[in-house]
């Protein structure tokens, strides 16, 4: 049985007379990403001072590895204290450094590195989340969105063991947005570190986490992986994830998961009760850590919108279409069997175009975008969970196209 790398227990904190928590308890696992989410102003930016220690719980305790943090010795919390890294909410960035100051900042604190290598890891640093030619710029002079990306660079470039992100997002347009998610996932992928994100970020929050925690009226209200608080039938859990009916996913237009699933149940009733056949497409960008490796999140998140505006151009009145992961979309064909869902997947292979992918990364001549395509007809005792995997283990029997960046298509 796993066992949590930092445990909240009955942990309550107030200022003055506004109760903030009242009496949390959460559990942290190691390499995972834990999504923090609830209503502005329910304490979900104070959890995180306290796990790190910026601020002082009145009650209950918080343990790392099974041990209080308050029996430890003032050397063990130094050492607790270097495992981490934090993004503030307002970045904090400090206005007299420039952008490269501030962050190599960690790395210097530190006074252990030479010179040099603070210079390779934080220009690799800020080659990777795509802040070039801006390292003697000061932050006065930079956007919000720009600032989020310079913090997002401090925090990490000391590769740190735990990350706490508080609302990373805020302020960025779309595709920035869903590139920074990009980018955590990708990193604690690679390096393996425990994230902990608080976020409002409903539900695209939900692609990059292995474990959601819900603050609601001072207590964790629900806690477990996205696929359970999604399926939550508690009507407050429901009227905050869900939302309005008509919410879509702001980089792609499309509806969100959990609406692509509702309209799923939709057609199988249609299906089950008035024999109207349906069938469903899945496509999947299979390149998509190749796309951020080698030329950026951002070009990568420019793939998923695009590749999503490409495929809606074929859609019926009836159709729907839902953004199904980071680097998935799901299509609803009504009316169809498979026969019309081939022919949907190639029209949209003759008509897909190199720059219609990649925007204005086209300048790269030896480059291609994967997408592979999976299609079923659905049967009348199917299961949404079930398709999926079907379709996905024969997605590239079925189909597969690669859009490249040259005269010809492959």
């Amino acid at each position: 049985m796993r066992k949590p790398l930092i445990q909240l227990k009955n942990i309550h904190k107030s200022f003055g007379d506004n109760r903030v928590l009242k009496g949390v308890d959460l559990d942290i696992y190691p390499g995972e990403v834990t999504a923090i989410i609830g209503k502005s102003g329910v304490g979900k930016s104070v959890l995180l001072k306290l796990i790190i220690g910026l601020l002082q719980p009145d009650a209950g305790s918080i343990l790392f590895n099974g041990r209080p943090l308050a029996d430890l010795s003032r050397a063990e919390k130094h050492d607790f204290k270097q495992k981490f890294s934090y993004m503030f909410q307002g970045t904090a960035l400090f206005d007299s450094l420039t952008v490269y100051e501030n962050i190599a900042l960690p790395l210097s604190e530190r006074g252990k590195m030479p010179k040099a290598e603070i210079a390779r890891q934080v220009r690799r640093k800020m080659e990777q989340l795509d802040l070039h030619q801006i390292e003697d710029i000061y932050p006065s002079q930079l956007s919000g969105g720009m600032k989020k990306r310079v913090a997002l660079a401090r925090a990490l470039v000391t590769d740190p063991e735990i990350v706490l992100f508080d609302e990373p997002t805020t302020g960025l347009d779309p595709i920035r947005k869903n590139a920074v998610h990009s980018m955590i996932s990708d990193y604690q992928k690679r390096f393996g570190f425990t994230g902990v994100v608080v976020s409002h970020e409903i539900p695209d929050i939900f692609y990059i986490s292995q474990r959601v925690a819900m603050l609601h009226e001072g207590r964790i209200m629900v806690e477990g992986n996205p696929d359970t608080i999604m399926r939550s039938e508690d009507p407050v859990i429901q009227q905050f994830i869900y939302g309005l009916e008509t919410r879509h996913d702001d980089l792609t237009g499309l509806l969100p998961q959990p609406q692509g699933e509702k309209k799923f149940w939709e057609h199988m009733a249609r299906l089950q009760h008035h024999r109207i056949n349906f069938s469903l497409i899945l496509f999947t960008v299979e390149n998509i850590d190749e796309i951020n490796e080698k030329i950026g999140h951002v070009a990568g998140q420019m793939v998923i919108r695009n590749l999503a505006m490409q495929v809606q151009q074929f859609l019926s009145i009836t159709d729907t279409c839902s953004r199904f992961g980071m680097n998935k979309i799901l299509v609803v064909l009504s009316d169809s069997n498979k026969e019309r869902a081939q022919m949907f997947c190639s029209q949209l292979d003759q008509e897909i175009k190199p720059g219609q992918m990649l925007g204005d990364q086209d300048k790269r001549p030896d480059f291609c975008v994967s997408v592979s395509v999976g299609f079923v007809e659905v049967q009348e005792d199917s299961h949404l969970k079930d398709l999926l995997i079907g379709v996905e283990e024969n997605q590239k029997r079925f189909y597969e196209f690669r859009v490249c960046t040259m005269s010809e298509e492959t």
